[in-house]
């Protein structure tokens, strides 16, 4: 195997995938046995930062595997190696904090599947570009977290439906979604508004929401990708405070694809319509308020999955996502799986 700055190996496992020349994952092992703690690897890490960063952004996705990660506490070390800054969950999945930055992943019933998306596609201001995971306890069978080169989701549906892509990219996205006020971890999105924006004031809560979606509604509508007639709608969002206590947010307008800076100009499906189109609780359809047809999103889901690529999680492996560039998900699973996740900017 080959040997990387005396500290890594580039290793293998099954279920990676050749994209572009690049390996998804990129898998990077101990280049020596005495090298295999996690104290070995803070160190690794903070004297190749730079390099580990690069290879992030070359491959999308790097796999740690072999280190002895035994715990929150080994894996808040690994995170703060970098010194990026920490950046608050606000989706609607159900979480637990467990040590400093760290935190459960979706606490959903672990028979269900977790569409295949981003953490906070760009529905607020501010959303991580790194999402990080530790398998403490891998599934006896399933578990899977399977990720997506979004550029290929877009490349494929601008193949098979230029139209109606061209369409929503004219007229953006409007997403809806109920939120219960208090945390139900028997569903996938089960967490509470009163968790999200951690008040259990409205008045407060609809404060917060306003702060963290304006500015981002003010830079995507001045960006060439939006219409005139977007840019007059962007109207921001709107709460509505339901009887039982719980609240309908809805968002809009919001973009079907972004391009950020060295991803080789990459056109990243950069939004959640597979994972809110007809849902029980969410809702996305175009900006104006027409539909987004029903087989444009099922052959889009098709798509994603015929791109995804997923491994057999070990126990102590570090998985690092780079969140501009993938979608990412959860197949059903046997118990016990535990897996923590820590998002930064």
């Amino acid at each position: 195997m080959e040997v990387v700055n005396n500290e890594f190996e580039v290793g293998e496992c099954k279920g990676q995938k050749l994209v572009d020349g690049e390996q998804m994952p990129l898998v990077l092992r101990p280049a020596e046995a005495q090298k295999r703690g996690p104290c070995s690897l803070v160190a690794a890490l903070k004297a190749n930062k730079e390099w580990f960063e690069e290879k992030l952004l070359q491959h999308s996705a790097v796999l740690l595997r072999g280190f002895d990660v035994r715990d929150a506490e080994d894996f808040n070390k690994i995170v703060d190696a970098f010194g990026w800054d920490d950046i608050r969950y606000v989706g609607p999945a159900p979480r637990t904090h467990v040590h400093k930055r760290v935190w459960t992943a979706n606490e959903g019933p672990l028979s269900e599947y977790m569409y295949l998306l981003l953490i906070c596609d760009g529905q607020i201001n501010e959303f991580p570009t790194k999402v990080i995971l530790f398998c403490q306890v891998p599934p006896p069978e399933g578990g899977e977290t399977p990720f997506v080169p979004s550029f290929r989701v877009t490349q494929r549906m601008l193949e098979e439906y230029p139209d109606n892509v061209r369409e929503m990219e004219e007229k953006g996205l409007r997403y809806t979604f109920t939120a219960v006020s208090k945390n139900d971890t028997a569903s996938m999105r089960g967490r509470g508004w009163e968790d999200a924006f951690g008040t259990s004031d409205p008045a407060e809560a609809e404060r917060r929401y306003h702060h963290q979606s304006r500015p981002y509604i003010a830079e995507a509508c001045r960006s060439n990708e939006w219409s005139r007639r977007c840019r007059a709608r962007a109207l921001g969002m709107n709460i509505e405070w339901l009887p039982n206590g719980g609240a309908k947010t809805i968002l809009g307008p919001r973009p079907l694809t972004r391009v950020f800076p060295g991803r080789n100009a990459r056109r990243m499906w950069f939004n959640t319509v597979v994972g809110m189109h007809g849902k029980e609780t969410s809702s996305a359809t175009m900006a104006d308020g027409s539909e987004i047809p029903e087989h444009v999103v099922k052959r889009c889901g098709e798509i994603i999955e015929e791109e995804s690529v997923q491994f057999k999680w070990e126990e102590g492996d570090v998985l690092f996502l780079d969140n501009l560039a993938l979608l990412h998900g959860r197949r059903p699973s046997l118990p016990p799986r535990r897996v923590l996740v820590a998002t930064c900017k």
